[in-house]
């Protein structure tokens, strides 16, 4: 079943609001990824808990199992076996990925990916995460830089809605719709 960004948001919010009650948002994120590295590395994982006919007293104890497996907080834990007892354990993702963007925004946080021919350099990677902190407010950027042998140069930076490309493609392309207006 498809995740609703709803109802994940309102877990990952629940847990976020939980983490930072009990001052424990670091050590939560990490388990989280460790969680979802764990459901991706095991996806007969995945599919024990979107199984509706198991009952939920044994996907709560899968959950707490995998969570001593992982040997994760007993806030994880017992949120995990929520997760798994309301039969949202297949919304897993969608809710780990809201809570990583609760964190985000109350960090004042942003994360964006960047795609260039050759891997930044520390200064070229802080030259553009501060500039484009500053084109978004003052935020904080967070970059997943990924290598894009199809450019021919330069980068694209896309970081929520907004889009910078300084590759030489797409300078190429802004030439090319100039020259066919005239």
């Amino acid at each position: 079943m498809k995740a609703s960004p709803g109802v994940a948001r309102s877990y990952g919010k629940a847990l976020f609001d939980l983490a930072r009650e009990r001052n424990q948002v670091d050590v939560i994120v990490r388990e989280l990824d460790a969680i979802a590295a764990q459901f991706a590395a095991e996806p007969e994982l995945q599919a024990f808990f979107a199984r509706p006919w198991v009952t939920t007293a044994a996907k709560r104890a899968v959950a707490v199992e995998v969570s001593g497996r992982l040997q994760v907080s007993k806030l994880t834990e017992n949120f995990l076996a929520l997760v798994a007892a309301h039969g949202r354990a297949d919304h897993l993702e969608a809710i780990i990925a809201a809570f990583r963007e609760i964190h985000d925004e109350a960090e004042n946080r942003v994360r964006g990916r960047v795609r260039t021919t050759v891997p930044l350099t520390d200064a070229e990677r802080s030259a553009l995460t501060s500039k484009l902190g500053r084109a978004l407010g003052g935020k904080t950027v967070v970059l997943e830089e990924v290598t894009d042998r199809e450019l021919l140069g330069g980068f694209v930076a896309e970081v929520g809605s907004l889009l910078v490309d300084g590759s030489l493609d797409g300078q190429l392309a802004q030439i090319h719709r100039r020259l066919a207006q005239e």
